[in-house]
């Protein structure tokens, strides 16, 4: 990805300008957050997922700081035409992708051992790891002989169980699952494998392990419990997923590939 024949310093590192972005579930929390820093940088970006007026909203919130554009486009992940039919179509618009970001998936498991659902087991299984696959083909295919950056988006608890005694004594509609953690350790997964076969292609391939980065609308104590058992004991932002996603996109990240960054806070520290 590259083009840079000696040292180079300062912010110069981290300009973007020239590249094209597409962050998947780009729409909201840490997938709308990448968007931005990756635009704030100077990319051209593209968020898609599946829910058009999360994404046209936040499209025109974006634009405003993302100098050269951000557009919003309509694609499930698991559907590898799909994925090739609008990766070509920003192709064919913008110019060839230099950074892909695989950032979407889904959790509806509601299930926990040992009555844990197979159909939504099988369902989150599909949505993040043949989400990634499909996002990081095609967009691989697009970086072969220029290089270019990949970025997959997995979670501590891919590396880490859930430990259930965060959650006792409140109504939680959604915790960490089986299946998400299965799916979260698959990703790491694939990133290496992607790394280690596009590496001589000129193509970087790294993931971001987030630790507990709660949405707004998340139970007030389970907020508290979370900003106590992290070593900095403070709450995660979405933007803190900003400074990694720019680093390991931009020429900052040159020689940095099949790692996992996790970024959490020190939670997994203990």
């Amino acid at each position: 990805m590259s083009g840079r024949s000696g040292a180079v310093t300062g912010l110069d590192l981290f300009d973007l300008r020239g590249k094209i972005a597409i962050i998947t579930g780009g729409g909201t929390h840490l997938g709308k957050s990448m968007a931005e820093a990756l635009g704030r940088c100077g990319a051209r970006t593209f968020i898609v997922g599946r829910r058009s007026h999360i994404l046209d909203q936040a499209a025109s919130e974006l634009a405003p700081v993302t100098p050269a554009g951000c557009e919003a486009m309509v694609m499930d992940v698991t559907d590898a035409a799909q994925v090739r039919d609008v990766t070509d179509r920003i192709a064919a618009s913008a110019g060839p992708i230099d950074i892909a970001v695989c950032n979407a998936g889904s959790n509806g498991e509601s299930s926990y051992p040992p009555d844990s659902d197979l159909d939504a087991i099988r369902a989150t299984l599909e949505s993040h790891t043949l989400g990634t696959v499909t996002t990081a083909n095609a967009a691989a295919r697009q970086m072969i002989g220029r290089g270019g950056s990949i970025i997959t988006v997995s979670s501590v608890h891919g590396s880490l169980a859930a430990d259930p005694r965060l959650y006792e004594g409140m109504e939680m509609k959604q915790r960490s699952s089986l299946a998400y953690q299965a799916a979260k350790a698959a990703v790491i997964g694939i990133t290496r494998n992607l790394a280690a076969e596009l590496g001589r292609s000129g193509i970087r391939v790294n993931c971001i392990s987030p630790g507990h980065i709660p949405k707004d609308a998340a139970n007030p104590e389970f907020i508290d419990r979370v900003i106590d058992r992290n070593a900095l004991g403070i709450r995660g932002r979405p933007d803190d997923m900003q400074g990694a996603v720019v680093l390991l996109a931009s020429d900052a990240g040159r020689f940095i590939t099949g790692h996992n960054l996790i970024v959490d806070g020190g939670w997994s520290i203990w």
